[in-house]
C-alpha cells in the first residue's frame, strides 16, 4: 500500500516521512550523533558482538531506507544529500577514532560504525544495490573479525589490549590466517569481497559528488590503516604478553629496583603478575571456535562475486532485488575506462594505508604516539561531553520534567478529582432520602418561582 501510493504523496509529506524514518535509522544503525550505544555494547560476549554487527541488528536502518526508496524519490532533493553526508562524515569520524583504539573489540566496533556510514552514503547516492551489497559482504567479514578477536582473547587469557599481543601468527595459525582474510576484505584488497562492494559505492559517489567521493576515499585509506595496525599489533612483530608493563615498571622503580635495563631485572624482583604471564603460553582455540572462522573466511573471500561489475549478466544481486527498487536506482554515467581508473585509485589508496601501517607498526619508521592521539582515543571527547551533559544540565532538566509531571500535570488531574469529590460530598449531605424533605424543597422551589414571576410582572 505504501509503495503503490507513494507517487500520490505531496513533496512536503514525503520529505517529512523520509526524514523521520532517517532519524530512526540513525539511531538503529549507529550514525552520528546517535552511535554511542554501539561501542559501549562491546562489553558483551564476543559471539553476541559478532551477531549484532553482522546481522540486521545494526544494518536494519540501511535496509529500511532502501526499502522505502519510493518515498525518498518523492521527497525534496536535499533529503538524499542529507543521508549521504551524514553517512560519509560518520564513516570518516569513526575511522579516525578506530586509529587510536587499543582494545581489539573497540577497533572493530568503530569500524562497524564507519562501514555503516559507507552504506548510508550509498543510499544517499541512490546506489541501493551497492548499499545492500556492502551490507552483505560486511556481514561476512565483520562476523569473521569479531569471532576471530574472540578467539584471540580466548587464547590470550581474556586480555583484550592489543599492546600486549604480538607474534601470535605462529601460535594461533588458524585464527591468524582467517583474521587476515577478513582484514584484506575490509581493507578493500581485490579479489576479496569488501573491495567489490566498497568500490561500487565509491563509483556511484564519484559519479555525482566529488567532495563526498574524497571523504569516502579518505575513509577507505584510514580503514586500511587501522585494520592493518590491528593485524600487525596482534599477529606480527615480537611477542609482548610477558613484557614488564609501564605501570609495573613504575611500581618497581618506587620500590627501589633499578629499571634502566629491563632485561637485567632479577626474576625474584619481578612482580607476581609478570611471572604469571611468563608461565602462560597463548594457544589456538578449539575446533568449535575455529570451524566458524574457516567458513566465514571462505564467504568473506568469495562473497563479492555475487555482483561483479564486468557485465550486467554478473549483477546477480542487482537482478534479484531490482523489483523492489521501482526504477529509483541511480544510473551510472561512467564508462568502462572511468570505472577501471576509479578501481585503480581505490586499490592504490588501500595499499597506501597498509604500507603506512607497516612503516609504523612493523618497521618503526614513525612513532605511533604521533598518530594515536589522546583525543582520538577518547573519541574526540564527544562521549564525555554527552556524559557530562546528561549528568549535569541534562539530569537537572530530567528532574525538572519529572517534578513538573508529578506536581503540575498530576496535580491538575488529581486536584480536579479532589475538588469534584469535595463538591460531591457536600451535595451528598443534602440528599437525606426522606420524602417529606424533598416535598418541602419542592414547595420552597414552587414558592420561589411564583415570587419570581410576580416580581417580573409587577416591575
Amino acid at each position: 500500500d505504501i509503495f503503490g501510493n507513494a507517487g500520490e504523496l505531496s513533496s512536503n509529506a514525503a520529505t517529512w516521512i523520509a526524514v523521520l524514518l532517517f532519524v530512526g535509522a540513525i539511531g538503529k544503525s549507529a550514525q552520528f550523533p546517535l552511535y554511542l550505544w554501539l561501542p559501549d555494547a562491546m562489553a558483551g560476549p564476543t559471539p553476541v558482538s559478532a551477531l549484532i554487527h553482522a546481522a540486521t541488528m545494526v544494518t536494519s536502518g540501511i535496509y529500511l531506507l532502501t526499502r522505502v526508496n519510493p518515498i525518498i524519490a518523492e521527497a525534496a532533493g536535499w533529503v538524499p544529500m542529507l543521508i549521504a553526508w551524514t553517512g560519509a562524515l560518520t564513516a570518516l569520524y569513526a575511522a579516525t577514532i578506530a586509529v587510536a583504539q587499543n582494545d581489539i573489540k573497540k577497533v572493530l566496533a568503530y569500524s562497524t560504525v564507519s562501514q555503516l556510514g559507507y552504506m548510508f552514503l550509498a543510499v544517499g547516492m541512490g546506489a541501493y544495490v551497492a548499499a545492500l551489497f556492502h551490507m552483505i559482504t560486511h556481514a561476512f567479514f565483520k562476523a569473521l573479525l569479531f569471532l576471530g578477536s574472540g578467539s584471540v582473547i580466548h587464547g590470550m587469557h581474556h586480555d583484550q589490549d592489543m599492546r600486549h599481543y604480538g607474534g601470535l601468527r605462529k601460535l594461533m595459525p588458524i585464527t591468524s590466517a582467517t583474521f587476515i582474510i577478513g582484514w584484506l576484505a575490509i581493507a578493500g584488497v581485490p579479489p576479496f569481497s569488501g573491495f567489490w562492494s566498497k568500490d561500487e559505492i565509491l563509483a556511484y559517489t564519484y559519479d555525482q559528488n566529488i567532495a563526498l567521493w574524497l571523504v569516502g576515499l579518505l575513509t577507505a585509506l584510514l580503514t586500511a590503516f587501522y585494520m592493518s595496525r590491528q593485524v600487525f599489533m596482534t599477529f606480527f612483530g615480537e611477542y609482548r604478553y610477558a613484557d614488564v608493563r609501564p605501570d609495573e615498571l613504575a611500581e618497581l622503580s618506587s620500590a627501589g629496583v633499578d629499571v634502566s635495563d629491563v632485561d637485567a631485572i632479577a626474576e625474584a624482583d619481578l612482580p607476581a603478575s609478570v611471572r604469571e604471564r611468563r608461565e602462560f603460553h597463548p594457544h589456538e582455540s578449539p575446533w568449535q571456535m575455529t570451524a566458524p572462522l574457516v567458513i566465514l573466511a571462505v564467504a568473506a573471500a568469495v562473497a563479492g562475486f555475487m555482483n561483479l561489475p564486468f557485465s550486467k549478466d554478473l549483477h546477480f544481486l542487482g537482478h534479484w532485488i531490482e523489483p523492489t527498487l521501482f526504477g529509483n536506482e541511480h544510473k551510472l554515467s561512467l564508462g568502462g575506462g572511468g570505472l577501471w581508473a576509479l578501481a585503480i585509485v581505490a586499490i592504490l589508496t588501500g595499499a597506501i594505508g597498509i604500507a603506512a601501517a607497516a612503516a609504523v607498526y612493523l618497521k618503526g619508521k614513525f612513532p605511533a604516539d604521533k598518530i594515536e592521539l589522546p583525543f582520538l582515543a577518547r573519541a574526540w571527547h564527544y562521549d564525555e561531553a554527552v556524559t557530562n551533559f546528561m549528568g549535569g544540565p541534562g539530569r537537572r532538566g530530567f528532574d525538572f520534567i519529572a517534578w513538573f509531571d508529578a506536581t503540575i500535570v498530576d496535580g491538575l488531574v488529581n486536584g480536579t478529582g479532589r475538588v469534584v469529590r469535595a463538591i460531591g460530598g457536600e451535595m451528598r449531605a443534602a440528599q437525606s432520602g426522606l420524602v417529606r424533605s424533598y416535598a418541602a424543597l419542592v414547595g420552597i422551589g414552587a414558592v420561589g418561582l411564583v415570587a419570581w414571576f410576580l416580581m417580573r410582572t409587577t416591575f
